[in-house]
Formats: structure tokens, C-alpha cells, sequence
């Protein structure tokens, strides 16, 4: 038995304070919206989180974590844009800079970046600071970039 798989129109209704405006990018494979708060800012938020109250504004009124013990990340183009803005190095990065890593099979330092759901390899290097380099132009030309046209659109 074949289960059909329609999906779901959520345009034009309201989750708390967010209307529905349209289809958005998938977060990963999840089903995401292009959602308008009261307060006039714009958010994309999954499909899951309007449907179970996890969300149900873009945080203007800065309770929505407290209540929901989620906290409320905008997606642009499958891009979490607190994280970029945040810069932080994960716990488990060993190199100490973010795309970074080292391949002893080879012998090399290796670069890569990853933005709008893809990873981009820039390089494998032999010395750490001409892969710290790459990353560091790859964070500015895509990262710091899209972080400026964001910034325009929420003004």
C-alpha cells in the first residue's frame, strides 16, 4: 500500500502572532515557511514548530524561548543566520578556526566552508596558516556577504 505524500498549503493562517506568507527553502529535509510577526519583522520557521506551538512569533516580545524552551533561529536560504553571525567554534573542532582540519592520511590542512545547506572544499595546504587564509576569504565572500544583504532586509 502506497501512502501519498501531499503536502501541506499553511499560507494565509496564523500560528500565534505569525502569518503564513509562502513557501520557503527546506531547513535540511524539513518543510519550512516564510512567516510575518505582528511586529512587522520576517522569520522562516519549520513546518513542525508552527504546527506544535513551538514558535509562534519571531520573539519580539522576548518570551518566546522562556515559554517554549526553543529559541527562535531565522533561516534564509536553508542559512541559520545567528550562527553566522555568531562565529563560534565547535567543541569537537580541533584546529581551533572553523573549517579547518587536519588530514594526517595526507598530511596536509584542509579547508571548507559550508553555506546554503552545501559544502564547499577550498583547498587541502601544507601549512596551517595558508588553509586558515582560504577559510577566512571564503567566510567573507559568502558568510559576511549574505550577513549584510540580511541586515538590509530587516531594516
Amino acid at each position: 500500500m502506497r501512502h501519498s505524500t501531499k503536502k501541506l498549503d499553511l499560507t494565509g493562517l496564523q500560528y500565534g502572532k505569525l502569518t503564513v506568507i509562502t513557501p520557503a527553502e527546506n531547513i535540511g529535509s524539513k518543510m519550512a515557511w516564510l512567516c510575518q510577526c505582528d511586529c512587522g519583522k520576517k522569520i522562516i520557521v519549520k513546518t513542525c514548530y508552527l504546527r506544535n506551538g513551538h514558535v509562534s512569533s519571531c520573539g519580539c516580545a522576548g518570551t518566546e524561548e522562556a515559554v517554549s524552551g526553543f529559541r527562535v533561529l531565522t533561516y534564509m536560504d536553508g542559512t541559520c543566520v545567528e550562527m553566522l553571525r555568531a562565529k563560534t567554534v565547535r567543541r569537537n573542532n580541533t584546529s581551533g578556526v572553523p573549517g579547518v582540519d587536519w588530514r594526517r592520511t595526507k598530511g596536509t590542512w584542509r579547508a571548507s566552508i559550508c553555506f546554503k545547506g552545501k559544502r564547499y572544499y577550498l583547498g587541502s595546504y601544507k601549512h596551517f596558516d595558508d588553509a586558515v587564509r582560504a577559510r577566512k576569504e571564503a567566510e567573507e565572500n559568502m558568510h559576511d556577504r549574505f550577513l549584510m544583504e540580511f541586515s538590509k532586509t530587516e531594516s
